[in-house]
């Protein structure tokens, strides 16, 4: 293929990319935009803008997976003031040091404390064009759909498809910025066989969902991707720490955040005080 060809095959394949990213954001928008929260009565949801505090996530060392009682760890662990802070939208940003941003970020926290109204957050802001505008596609996957299809094969453009039918003009997914949300590997059901699974490295060669996530994971198949995972402490070391560049822990809210939060929470003044 000629220099002058192949740049136009790119040039008419960005230009797809362009209109299925507009598809998507509108898609998310509206799946994300709106939540139901604590006990949701029929018919009655708030949007997500309205409530939603920055919570407080920190850094962990990489790979550092602590497998005590999640009580145990909140008694253990360092005190707010000795750890920096990192904002929602900043996950994927170098930190302080740092030359390039970690691939692949595990997001730990107990049962509650917030992960998936964070990573909803994220991308209901990358989709609204408030944040990570070097993002091309944000593709938020969950462990407990991903489940269903635990006897089913698909190639990863397949998959994505399945979820994201916006996405059905994309098939060059390596000349786009990709993040691959996998939400809640606590509920994981497949096998996730890092040490048995084939190497797997085309993006349109159908197999098992299980050797699609271990090698998408692994950055063998679409390297350029980034990925992050959500779950609870106990559940992190399922993914091998080789596998992840960064660590970091949902701590909840600090004492200025609480109060944000019941002011939003609660509009009359009485209430928060």
């Amino acid at each position: 293929m000629s220099v002058v060809l192949f740049a136009s095959l790119c040039a008419v394949l960005l230009l797809e990319g362009v209109e299925c990213q507009h598809n998507i954001k509108s898609h998310l928008m509206q799946k994300f935009r709106r939540v139901f929260e604590g006990i949701a009565k029929a018919g009655q949801s708030t949007d997500l803008n309205d409530f939603y505090t920055e919570l407080f996530i920190t850094e962990r060392v990489s790979g550092e997976v602590n497998k005590e009682h999640e009580v145990r760890q909140i008694e253990t662990r360092k005190p707010a003031e000795e750890e920096t802070p990192i904002k929602c939208e900043d996950i994927f940003k170098p930190l302080p040091g740092q030359d390039q941003p970690s691939r692949t970020i595990m997001t730990t926290g107990v049962a509650g404390i917030g992960k998936t109204v964070l990573t909803n957050k994220f991308t209901l802001d990358w989709a609204a064009g408030k944040a990570n505008h070097d993002i091309h596609f944000t593709l938020p996957f969950t462990f407990r759909d991903l489940n269903l299809l635990k006897e089913k094969e698909f190639s990863l453009l397949e998959l994505i498809h399945h979820f994201f039918i916006q996405t059905k003009g994309i098939c060059r997914y390596d000349l786009f910025q990709v993040v691959f949300i996998l939400d809640g590997l606590d509920e994981c059901r497949l096998p996730l066989d890092f040490q048995n699974n084939p190497i797997w490295t085309d993006v349109t060669k159908s197999t098992s969902v299980d050797v699609l996530l271990t090698n998408l994971i692994r950055g063998y198949l679409l390297p350029s991707a980034r990925i992050w995972i959500t779950a609870r402490p106990a559940a992190a070391n399922q993914i091998p720490a080789e596998c992840v560049g960064m660590v970091t822990e949902v701590r909840g809210f600090n004492d200025p955040q609480k109060e944000e939060y019941f002011r939003k929470r609660f509009r009359e003044e009485t209430l928060c005080e």
